[in-house]
């Protein structure tokens, strides 16, 4: 593994609970209408991506990840976050906006390489022999050098040592990899609280792709620190489901 600096960010541990999943070897949004559209929900020992909308802020897919990645590790392994030094488009790690989702910033281990040969390098060494549960991996750009044989790299470490990869892409369209599932994620409006507070974060979500498995999935999902799962908005927005076969499944149909 590169020699690159660790950040273990140290804040009072926050109980998380414990993610339900419906079957063995599978990673639960916690939402039945996504969760049965995935048969259950991501692959755990596989690598999925989270692509940032058009016009959207990259913030939001980092969230969705790291959400996803702490539901994975359920506070008993840590969680690995792979970004490059320098190259921020998502913003800077802050701690207590950890504290905020739910999530427990001390089982967190930031890893900021210095360039993309770098944090690939380190990403296959932390799904291989981390010790993690999750590996999230942000990448910048078009990344010519994440190509189908990198994502594969990445998938072959993830099918071997049964760590989840969660791998952020911004400011880049989808192209060929080994992923089993690819999303593009947008942030949404929420609905305040009783108290004028804001309200939960609600995420905009798109299948785009899903091996063995139909795609054109668009839902929006609210998430919920307490019980650690992503619900329907408390506004009552209902899914979007295309039916199989439509324009706008073909249309999202990725290599």
């Amino acid at each position: 593994m590169p020699d690159s600096p660790i950040l273990r960010m140290a804040l009072t541990p926050r109980p998380v609970a414990t993610p339900p999943s419906s079957l063995a070897g599978v990673l639960a949004f916690g939402m039945p209408v996504v969760d049965s559209w995935l048969k259950g929900g991501l692959r755990r020992d596989g690598v999925h991506e989270f692509y940032v909308a058009p016009e959207s802020e990259p913030g939001a897919a980092a969230a969705v990840a790291l959400l996803l990645g702490a539901r994975a590790c359920a506070g008993k392994r840590p969680l690995m976050w792979l970004r490059i030094a320098g190259g921020r488009p998502s913003g800077r790690p802050y701690a207590p906006g950890l504290v905020e989702l739910g999530m427990n910033p001390d089982a967190v281990l930031l890893m900021e390489p210095p360039d993309l040969d770098a944090l690939l390098i380190a990403g296959v060494e932390s799904v291989r022999h981390g010790g993690a549960s999750a590996v999230v991996l942000e990448v910048h750009g078009r990344a010519p050098r994440l190509d189908l044989t990198a994502s594969r790299r990445l998938a072959l470490a993830a099918e071997r040592s049964g760590a989840i990869v969660l791998l952020v892409r911004s400011g880049a369209a989808p192209v060929s990899s080994a992923a089993h599932s690819r999303w593009e994620v947008a942030s949404a409006p929420s609905a305040a609280l009783a108290t004028k507070a804001p309200g939960h974060p609600v995420f905009d979500l798109k299948l785009l792709r899903q091996r063995g498995g139909p795609d054109g999935l668009h839902v929006q999902l609210e998430w919920n620190r307490e019980q650690a799962v992503f619900r329907t908005p408390l506004s009552g927005s209902a899914p979007a489901v295309p039916a199989r076969g439509t324009a706008d499944r073909r249309r999202h149909r990725a290599a």
